[in-house]
C-alpha cells in the first residue's frame, strides 16, 4: 500500500500538548507498513520513540471506533503478565490527523512474517531445542491473556460473553449466506454439529480473535521470549478457548512429517506436536481442553468462511485467489473432525 501522508506538524503540536516525552525535538516519521484497515507508522522525537496506529484516509468509519477499541484493549493490559506493547497515548479527535489514532511503544524485536523463505532467524534456524520455545511461547500468550481480570480492567461492555456460541454459529452462517458464490461441502455437516454441541457453561476471558504466528512478536535471541502480542482488531470478551483452538487448528500432528510442516507458512519442522503445545496452555491458564474438538472445528468453519469472502471479491488478485481450494480442505476439514470426534 502507498504511503498515507502525516501532518508532522500537527501531530507534534498535539503531543506536546498531551506532555508526551521529546518536546521541541523535531519529529520524525518512518512508514512501518499498511493496508485497508490500519497504518503504522514509527515516531521518534531525539531518544524518544514509539508507534502511531490509525485507519488510512479509505478506511470504513467503522474503523474509528475499531481503533479506540484497540486502545482499550493494550490499555488494559498495563500491569498485567501478557506480553503487549506499552500504550503510550490515544486520540479520539479526527481533526489533529484526519482520523482518530493511538500511540504505542516500539517493540525491539521480531516478527514471524518478516521471515524470507519460512527461515527462522538464527538461533532458531540451527537449534531445534531452541525452536521449540517459539510453539510454546505463543501458547502461553493467550493463556495469560486468558487469565486477565476483564471486569477489574473496566472492560464489560467490549464484548457480550453470554450466548457467545449461539452468536458465534448464527452470525457466521447468516455471514455466509450474504456472500454466498459457492456451495461448500461440509458446512452444514459442521454447522448443524456445532448448533447440537456447544459448550453449556464456560468461563469468559478477554480474547484477541485471530491469535497465530503472524499476530506476535519476540525478543532477539535464545531463549524464545514473547515480545508482545499485537493486532487486535478482532479483540473482545467471550471464550478464550477459541483463540486456542484458532491457533492450532492447522497445527500438524507430526511435526516430523515435511509434508505437513509445509503446509504452514511458517517452518513447523521440530516443533511439538499439537497435543504438548495444548498442554502447556492448559497448565498456564488452569483451563481444561478436554472439549478442544469442539473448537476446532468452530475454528475450521468460521476460518473457511471468512476466507471465503476474500475469494468471492478477488477478481484477478491471485493471493485472495489461492484462498479457493484452502477454504475448500478447511471447510472440508471441519466436518470431517465433526463427524469422527467423540466429543458430545
Amino acid at each position: 500500500m502507498s504511503e498515507t501522508a502525516i501532518d508532522t506538524a500537527r501531530l507534534a503540536d498535539w503531543m506536546d500538548a498531551a506532555a508526551l516525552p521529546g518536546k521541541g525535538e523535531p519529529l520524525q516519521t518512518r512508514f512501518l507498513s499498511g493496508g485497508t484497515q490500519n497504518v503504522i507508522y514509527e515516531l521518534r522525537r531525539g531518544e524518544h520513540s514509539c508507534v502511531l496506529r490509525m485507519p488510512p484516509p479509505g478506511a470504513p468509519p467503522d474503523r474509528d471506533k475499531g481503533i479506540l477499541r484497540e486502545w482499550r484493549i493494550i490499555e488494559a493490559l498495563d500491569g498485567t503478565d501478557v506480553p503487549h506493547t506499552e500504550a503510550v497515548a490515544v486520540c479520539a479527535d479526527a481533526s489533529v490527523l484526519g482520523r482518530p489514532f493511538y500511540l504505542m511503544g516500539f517493540v525491539d524485536g521480531w516478527s514471524p512474517m518478516e521471515l524470507a523463505d519460512r527461515r527462522w532467524p538464527e538461533p532458531f534456524h540451527s537449534d531445534p531445542q531452541a525452536r521449540v520455545g517459539l510453539s510454546y511461547q505463543l501458547a502461553e500468550g493467550i493463556a495469560l491473556l486468558s487469565k486477565v481480570d476483564w471486569k477489574a480492567k473496566g472492560l464489560q461492555d467490549l464484548g457480550r460473553p453470554d450466548g457467545f456460541h449461539e452468536r458465534q454459529v448464527d452470525r457466521w452462517t447468516a455471514f455466509f449466506e450474504r456472500i454466498k458464490g459457492r456451495e461448500l461441502d461440509g458446512l452444514d455437516t459442521a454447522t448443524e454439529w456445532l448448533r447440537a454441541r456447544r459448550p453449556l457453561d464456560f468461563i469468559p476471558g478477554l480474547m484477541h480473535g485471530d491469535y497465530q504466528f503472524a499476530n506476535v512478536m519476540y525478543r532477539h535471541g535464545a531463549p524464545a521470549q514473547l515480545a508482545a502480542i499485537v493486532d487486535w482488531e478482532m479483540g473482545t470478551v467471550g471464550d478464550p478457548k477459541l483463540d486456542l483452538g484458532w491457533m492450532v487448528q492447522s497445527w500438524p500432528e507430526n511435526t516430523d512429517t515435511p509434508g505437513e510442516s509445509e503446509m504452514s507458512y511458517v517452518d513447523m519442522r521440530d516443533m511439538p506436536s499439537r497435543e504438548k503445545v495444548v498442554e502447556h496452555y492448559a497448565s498456564v491458564s488452569g483451563r481444561q481442553v478436554d472439549d478442544l474438538d469442539y473448537y476446532l472445528v468452530l475454528a475450521k468453519w468460521k476460518l473457511a468462511i471468512v476466507l471465503e469472502q476474500g475469494f468471492q471479491r478477488a477478481g484477478d488478485d491471485e493471493k485472495l485467489l489461492s484462498y479457493g481450494p484452502i477454504i475448500v480442505e478447511l471447510m472440508r476439514s471441519a466436518a470431517d473432525l465433526a463427524e469422527s470426534s467423540d466429543y458430545r
